[in-house]
């Protein structure tokens, strides 16, 4: 029941800002260990096989650490804590309902609330582009940060979530194709795409069977257009239970972007309520993935 406890601890506390004020955030650590092999290897030739070696390093750590915290003979509270620590389920929740908040303020507000969660320029952004910033990045996130590593700590226990957690954290930083990391993050770009295969599609599952959709066929035409190839399926998702158009064309770095349209037929002026919608979405599909650990745990 170590996961199921942890992801009910998770949604309950989120995190704290009264501990992480006074104390480094795990992903923050995770983010200096890779920032140090970036700035100590990221150098000269070879700069591919530097990074694979990197990554093993990065991984064999984070397995080592896991399997140690694990080990540690205290009924496993520890495990509990350090796992509802790397799960995201209630800040997640909170920023993506934080740009609904801001948006009826004002467009200011929606847009400075997104541009926390997003990585596209928002300045210029009008309401419908905030709020399909806001549910793609639910979408996403929801994979990444939550149903990913539950699923790890199912098939590997804490050591697969410690795993699951630094090559999520090194392709954020290295893995993108960029003259400094093209070749230095491929490994953590290539790895972190190999762990979200399986993680990606059940989360699309875990929205559309929590809001009674069985056709697949919507979501098996949509997630190929989206530009990665695990974060289409949790946003082609979305996109259908919510009935909105998500991706699109949309600003990096002051350039226009033409991104083709997920679920094309909906809605493309959506308003805060579909950001209040798609924060509903996000506690169904927590619910579902709890219900499975639960079963699992007592199997």
């Amino acid at each position: 029941m170590t996961l199921v406890l942890a992801m009910i601890l998770d949604a309950l506390f989120g995190e704290p800002k009264i501990l992480w004020d006074r104390f480094p955030h795990p992903a923050v650590l995770m983010g200096r260990a890779v920032g140090a092999l970036d700035t100590r290897l990221n150098s000269g030739t070879h700069r591919k096989a530097k990074g694979v070696l990197a990554m093993m390093l990065l991984a064999i750590g984070a397995l080592l650490l896991g399997k140690i915290i694990a080990l540690v003979p205290d009924y496993g509270a520890l495990e509990i804590i350090v796992a509802a620590i790397l799960f995201a389920q209630k800040s997640l929740v909170e920023h993506v309902r934080a740009v609904a908040v801001g948006l009826r303020q004002s467009l200011t507000e929606g847009r400075h609330a997104v541009s926390m969660i997003v990585g596209r320029d928002t300045a210029a952004m009008e309401e419908p582009a905030v709020v399909r910033a806001a549910i793609e990045s639910a979408a996403e996130n929801l994979s990444d940060g939550v149903i990913a590593p539950v699923f790890w700590f199912l098939v590997a226990g804490l050591p697969g979530l410690c795993l699951y957690k630094i090559t999520n954290t090194a392709d954020s930083m290295i893995g993108h194709r960029t003259q400094r990391h093209e070749q230095f993050g491929w490994a953590a770009a290539r790895f972190d795409d190999l762990l979200n295969l399986i993680p990606a599609r059940l989360t699309a599952l875990l929205i559309a069977v929590s809001h009674g959709w069985t056709d697949p066929r919507p979501i098996l035409r949509d997630a190929p257009l989206h530009r990665s190839p695990n974060a289409g399926w949790p946003e082609a998702a979305m996109a259908m239970v919510l009935d909105v158009s998500l991706s699109g064309p949309r600003s990096y770095h002051g350039q226009m972007q033409d991104f083709p349209w997920v679920h094309p037929d909906g809605n493309r002026s959506p308003g805060p309520e579909a950001i209040d919608a798609a924060c509903s979405a996000l506690w169904r599909a927590w619910a579902l993935m709890l219900g499975i650990a639960a079963i699992v745990a007592l199997v």
